[in-house]
């Protein structure tokens, strides 16, 4: 699936961006773009960056790492399957600190269903899939370079969700709902929520393997930079582009509050 064809851009007519140059004042507009297709390009990027630092072996995000660690001591859940069972239990726990339960809050969950399922079309790819390709078998400057782009695309589809009203999944969800309820600061609670994370990750890993699994020190880096980076491209975004439900109406029903 071509993302560039999902996207349908058009320029507001209103909306304006002013620099000097040479004494001179020149005016750049934003590109509005639909709330819809920044969803759906969200969760393709974000299983696209999963599978690119799943194969670098790196370290994968803390985020994911619990859902990995899972699939690989049940033996038969894939990873997608995985991420269903632990984001059903984070989002009880964001219920119960949002101290309320809300019908459309279910569609974090949908949004988790389809981003699972992408993720195991991406790992069926022969690079991404274990069972072709054993993860770190590659090449050590691919597998920096695909742990780089990997990270990049991690904070930059993250940013993404946080600017559509369609719930992202629970992960991110929770960050958002929380943060938004409670007046925090955005990058902070998703350091600290990155941290907590990683805790649960490498308690995970050393009840189930007795040794660190999937838990390297490209994990780490991610865990310290992922919040700052999510900020700079929520910041960066939002200075191109103009991001608009289509369905205005429908976007209504959204709110977390």
């Amino acid at each position: 699936m071509n993302i560039a064809n999902l996207k349908k851009v058009t320029v507001a007519p209103k909306e304006k961006i002013a620099k000097p140059l040479n004494g001179k004042s020149r005016t750049f507009k934003k590109i509005t773009v639909s709330s819809e297709i920044v969803y759906f390009a969200a969760i393709i990027l974000l299983s696209l960056a999963v599978s690119l630092l799943t194969a670098a072996n790196f370290g994968i995000s803390m985020i994911v790492a619990p859902a990995y660690l899972f699939s690989l001591k049940s033996g038969f859940l894939t990873f997608g399957q995985a991420e269903y069972i632990i984001q059903a239990g984070l989002f009880v726990i964001f219920c119960l600190v949002m101290k309320k339960f809300k019908p459309v809050y279910l569609s974090s969950f949908i949004t988790c269903l389809i981003y699972g399922a992408i993720l195991d079309l991406w790992r069926c790819i022969p690079l991404f899939n274990p069972k072709v390709t054993a993860p770190g078998s590659m090449g050590l400057p691919l597998r920096i370079a695909m742990f780089i782009i990997g990270m990049l695309l991690t904070s930059f589809s993250v940013s993404l969700f946080y600017k559509t009203y369609l719930y992202p999944q629970v992960y991110d969800f929770f960050v958002k709902g929380v943060t938004e309820k409670y007046n925090l600061k955005l990058s902070v609670l998703k350091t600290c929520f990155d941290l907590f994370c990683l805790a649960a990750s490498t308690v995970m890993s050393f009840v189930f393997f007795k040794k660190f699994v999937g838990i390297y020190w490209g994990t780490l880096v991610m865990t310290v930079f992922n919040g700052t980076l999510i900020g700079f491209f929520g910041n960066l975004t939002s200075r191109v582009f103009n991001i608009k439900p289509a369905f205005k109406n429908f976007a209504l029903k959204f709110n977390i509050k």
